[in-house]
């Protein structure tokens, strides 16, 4: 088990320095930030209002579906579903 898990590590840290790993993850870090922004300051969304794992859980899955479909309907109405910030995966 240790085996695969200095194997993994290893695999990660080589992607996560790979050119197009830094400009992945300088997308990511952009979008993530903009992302708890949006849903603390337009959502008023600043506590989760259950407790429990398996709770808190579910209402964050459900609170990120429903910033990924009003994200979507803004695209769709202003036709801009085609383009990509992120680059595509090889493969």
């Amino acid at each position: 088990m240790a085996d695969n898990f200095a194997k993994y590590r290893q695999e990660s840290l080589t992607n996560i320095k790979s050119p197009k790993g830094i400009i992945l993850r300088t997308n990511r870090s952009i979008q993530i930030e903009g992302a708890f922004g949006v849903l603390k300051q337009d959502y008023g969304f600043r506590r989760l209002n259950r407790r429990g794992y398996s709770y808190v859980k579910s209402e964050f899955i459900l609170l990120c579906i429903a910033y990924n479909i009003n994200k979507y309907s803004n695209k769709k109405e202003q036709n801009r579903c085609v383009s990509h910030i992120h680059l595509p995966r090889a493969g």
